[in-house]
């Protein structure tokens, strides 16, 4: 037996009722239908008035929630909002498919309501998957105030990315159930979308960027960071750059892929900054007062309210003791720790005048010879040696 002998004939693009339409003929058989069996067409069409009346109340209830909740956004108001979307026409075609299920309708028909809820379950999915899509989005970034800018100008683009692609979706669905080769479209859709991709790369990198630093955090407004041999406060995080206010006074404008890809110190998310001075004294310096130094620095940064971590002698230089200090100070503002590094140099400096410890400098010592060559340490009586050589 072949196709074309079977009473069904498949759903296409040329005949999407699958059947010669002849209006005439449509007519007969529905008045046929509606004399013969009115009683299951009175008890199917209860149960569907009774089903619509029950997805308009569950949408009423949905939207009632959603305007009670205005401003709240959690995982059960934003499948609640999506439930609020339902359209009045995909609830009167589950109506009418239950009606047409239950009623043995005629089969032409029952292929146009068939066909028609198709569409409507299609669309109206691609309708709650978008309302869920951005209810997460805004969800991810409800609780950051200080992006509601960046996002309120980021989520133009994304509602227009994710209605586009969900309906094309859907499109292709719709065309697919109607019996169309939708191969070929997939296919163009696919070179259409590299070819846009390849033209845009930069905006979309950029785009793409700034999503991720407004779902990811690595840093917010307001906050300090440090790349490369920059240190600022970020300004503004826009989708094609963030400014920052560099710590010298000058507007810093920087790509968000190009900042995403170097390695970003977050001074604010530390609740400390560590300061390391070095110190160097001179060789004349008696061992007894060097062995003092570590506790005169302890009590120092201990009195400007700092945390002492450690100090002590670290090596030999050309023209110095050396000593190193670490210390903490308890803040994340910047100009905090500015000023508290200034107070505790100050008052190293103050302290070590008033135990006479000398602090080393680059120098250099002459010595001289008599005319014999004996060595003269450092200079001889009377005046200053010159050693002469015979030419």
């Amino acid at each position: 037996m072949t196709a074309n002998s079977d009473n069904v004939s498949p759903i296409s693009l040329e005949n999407p009722l699958g059947t010669e339409f002849s209006l005439s003929r449509f007519a007969e058989e529905s008045s046929k239908w509606l004399s013969q069996h009115y009683v299951e067409i009175l008890i199917a069409a209860a149960i569907g008035a009774t089903i619509f009346f029950m997805l308009g109340g569950l949408k009423r209830y949905a939207a009632a929630h959603v305007r009670d909740h205005d401003g709240l956004v959690g995982y059960r108001t934003v499948f609640i909002s999506a439930i609020a979307k339902t359209s009045k026409f995909f609830m009167l075609m589950v109506s009418a498919e239950t009606i047409i299920s239950f009623s043995r309708a005629p089969e032409l028909l029952e292929r146009i309501i068939h066909v028609v809820f198709t569409i409507s379950i299609v669309v109206q999915v691609a309708i709650w998957l978008r309302e869920i899509i951005l209810g997460l989005v805004l969800r991810k970034t409800s609780q950051d105030p200080d992006q509601h800018e960046t996002l309120q100008n980021a989520m133009t683009l994304i509602r227009l990315l994710v209605t586009a692609v969900l309906f094309a979706i859907a499109s292709i669905m719709i065309l697919d159930n109607l019996g169309v080769n939708v191969t070929g479209l997939i296919a163009g859709l696919g070179v259409g979308g590299i070819a846009i991709g390849l033209a845009a790369q930069g905006i979309f990198s950029d785009l793409f960027a700034a999503l991720s630093i407004i779902f990811d955090k690595p840093f917010r407004r307001g906050e300090t960071i440090s790349y490369d041999t920059t240190i600022g406060t970020i300004e503004k995080i826009g989708l094609k750059s963030t400014r920052l206010r560099a710590v010298t006074g000058e507007e810093i404008i920087i790509s968000n892929t190009n900042l995403l890809d170097k390695e970003i110190v977050n001074m604010t998310q530390l609740a400390r900054r560590r300061t390391r001075f070095g110190i160097g004294v001179i060789y004349q310096t008696n061992p007894d007062e060097a062995r003092r130094i570590p506790d005169l620095l302890k009590d120092i940064v201990e009195s400007n309210g700092a945390v002492f971590i450690r100090s002590g002698f670290v090596g030999f230089g050309d023209s110095s003791i050396n000593f190193e200090l670490d210390f903490d100070i308890m803040s994340s503002e910047y100009e905090v720790v500015f000023q508290g590094r200034h107070c505790i140099g100050l008052a190293i400096l103050q302290k070590f005048n008033e135990e006479g410890l000398e602090f080393a400098y680059p120098t250099q010592t002459t010595f001289t010879a008599a005319p014999d060559g004996e060595m003269i340490m450092p200079y001889p009586e009377g005046g200053f040696g010159i050693a002469v050589k015979d030419r």
